[in-house]
């Protein structure tokens, strides 16, 4: 690569290639440049000491166009380097020479491309002067792209760098362009499915980790991580997913297929070994913004989730209390269905006993009362065991389930008290396809949704009715609507019925449709009251279907 000065400052170049040429004195940063390993990698706030202790000897027009103050060439001669190089090369810059210093005798030239905001295709190579010890000479070439003065790039990048300093949370910034010539070969050799291809060459991952590198950080990423400052930080980022390993391969599938943003919940370890929940968001360079800044954030959400796994727990307790209430309503419901099949059992047990105190017991006779008997405790046993389900604390489960089998549980609930009123009950269903739920709690809603139109009616008088529908909402979604013909729900209280501790009731706590609406919403799904055109109330919820596998 061949170097030329301009002598007169003054010129401006033309766009296109040009090439900006320095002459730099080392002497007060050279003795611990000598300290440093040769081709180590150097930390931002290393490289800022050493740039601040170099020297400008010379410069041309170039250059000074480039990085000059308004007052142009002499006054940059015998300032620190510091006050113009720009900040995004500075560590390429510190590394080279310190690479070139330390190779010993030769002193090779060093070169190596670099991300410029003023220069497109730009490169950099450093040499020691011809009989200088502690002269260096740099050319950077490059294409001239933006011809706005250095200083205001400065300033806009100073102001870019003071804003994701203050930004209030932990971001840093990463080097990803070592995976552009990675990726850019495997799409030669026609690979699209990146997933599959990292699962069959996981080693893909791992040499990320190695080579994708922390080049910044906020203030508040190292108070997340526990660091002593930003230079801790600064390095190949496996630490960064220590917690969480399967992260990586997941930010390199997004990446791979150049999508501009990924965000995931992952486990952070900070350096004093705590673990916390992190948001993490990503967001991937696109042409023509700096290729070489990836930008990573971590919201720590450990509070919140723990806050939001205690109200689960609350919401389950007061929904448990809710069901054991409910059960107390039903008292009569339930001991008339288990008075059915117990009663079924003494008298084919007495049955039985005359047949065999017979001289000629009729044995197929005391089989088939013995069958009955079994088949009566079996009906008990199953009365015993959806009572049990409903009053026991469980935790809540998301399985495939049918809806209408959850109906029909639950109208064996409410049958006697809907039979005993003389209700009429009509039931239209449509096939459901299967819903992702909780058969419980699901069953607690329209439990506690039929007591409260069996209740209304009671208040109504006689002739009472209540209609149970369900149908399917377009493809995502499945409905079940509650009607009945009592008095309705004034108009007043419809903006309040899910309201907790609200109730019209003399002997009522006000919990049970806010228990519903909470345990349909946490379904994913929706519930609304409203007074149908008819007469009477009309409650719907509706729930998701469950996705396809």
């Amino acid at each position: 690569m061949m170097s030329f000065r301009v002598a007169e400052a003054a010129d401006t170049p033309t766009p296109g290639a040009s090439t900006a040429w320095w002459e730099f004195d080392i002497s007060a940063v050279r003795a611990l440049m000598e300290s440093l390993p040769r081709d180590g990698p150097i930390g931002r706030e290393l490289a800022e000491r050493l740039i601040t202790g170099i020297r400008v000897n010379d410069v041309n027009a170039v250059a000074a166009y480039l990085v000059g103050p308004f007052s142009g060439h002499d006054a940059m001669i015998g300032d620190s380097v510091g006050r113009f190089w720009p900040t995004e090369s500075q560590v390429v810059l510190a590394e080279l020479i310190v690479a070139l210093v330390n190779d010993r005798p030769l002193h090779h030239p060093r070169s190596r491309g670099i991300t410029s905001l003023m220069l497109s295709d730009a490169g950099m190579t450093v040499r020691l002067k011809q009989d200088a010890t502690d002269i260096v000479e740099i050319t950077v070439c490059g294409v001239i792209h933006d011809h706005r003065s250095r200083w205001s790039l400065r300033a806009s990048e100073e102001r870019y760098q003071r804003l994701i300093h203050h930004l209030p949370y932990a971001l840093v910034q990463v080097d990803a362009t070592p995976m552009d010539p990675i990726f850019a070969a495997l799409r030669r050799d026609g690979v699209t499915d990146i997933a599959s291809y990292l699962a069959a060459t996981p080693a893909l991952v791992q040499q990320a980790r190695k080579i994708v590198r922390v080049t910044g950080a906020n203030r508040d990423a190292v108070k997340l991580f526990a660091a002593l400052d930003t230079e801790a930080l600064i390095g190949p980022i496996g630490y960064l997913f220590a917690a969480s390993p399967t992260t990586p391969h997941r930010l390199t599938i997004a990446h791979f297929e150049g999508r501009r943003s990924y965000s995931e919940l992952m486990k952070l370890q900070r350096f004093d070994g705590e673990v916390r929940d992190v948001q993490l968001s990503a967001t991937f360079p696109t042409a023509p913004e700096r290729l070489d800044v990836t930008l990573l954030s971590f919201e720590d959400v450990t509070d919140r989730l723990g806050t939001e796994a205690q109200l689960r727990r609350l919401q389950a307790d007061h929904a448990r209390a809710a069901r054991i209430s409910t059960l107390g309503e039903l008292a009569t419901s339930i001991a008339h269905e288990v008075s059915q099949p117990l009663s079924a059992i003494v008298t084919n047990a007495e049955t039985s006993l005359r047949w065999l105190s017979r001289d000629d017991p009729n044995l197929p006779k005391i089989e088939q009362l013995t069958r009955r008997i079994a088949d009566s405790a079996h009906r008990a046993h199953e009365i015993v065991q959806r009572i049990r389900a409903m009053a026991v604390r469980h935790a809540p489960e998301r399985v495939p389930i049918d809806i209408n089998e959850v109906i029909d549980e639950a109208l064996l609930f409410t049958r006697h008290d809907i039979d005993s009123r003389s209700i009429t009950l009509l039931v239209e269903r449509e096939p459901c396809p299967p819903l992702l739920g909780d058969k419980v709690q699901l069953q607690q809603v329209i439990v506690n949704l039929l007591l409260n139109s069996i209740q209304a009616i009671v208040q109504a008088g006689p002739k009472g009715r209540i209609e149970l529908r369900t149908r399917a909402d377009g493809h995502e979604a499945f409905v079940i609507s509650i009607r009945d013909n009592g008095p309705g729900i004034a108009q007043e209280n419809l903006d309040r019925v899910f309201e907790g501790f609200f109730t019209t009731k003399d002997d009522g706590i006000g919990i049970g449709l806010a228990i519903c609406q909470s345990l349909i919403i946490a379904h994913g799904g929706s519930i609304s009251a409203s007074n149908h055109s008819d007469g009477g109330a009309l409650f719907q919820f509706s729930l998701p279907v469950a996705a396809e596998t």
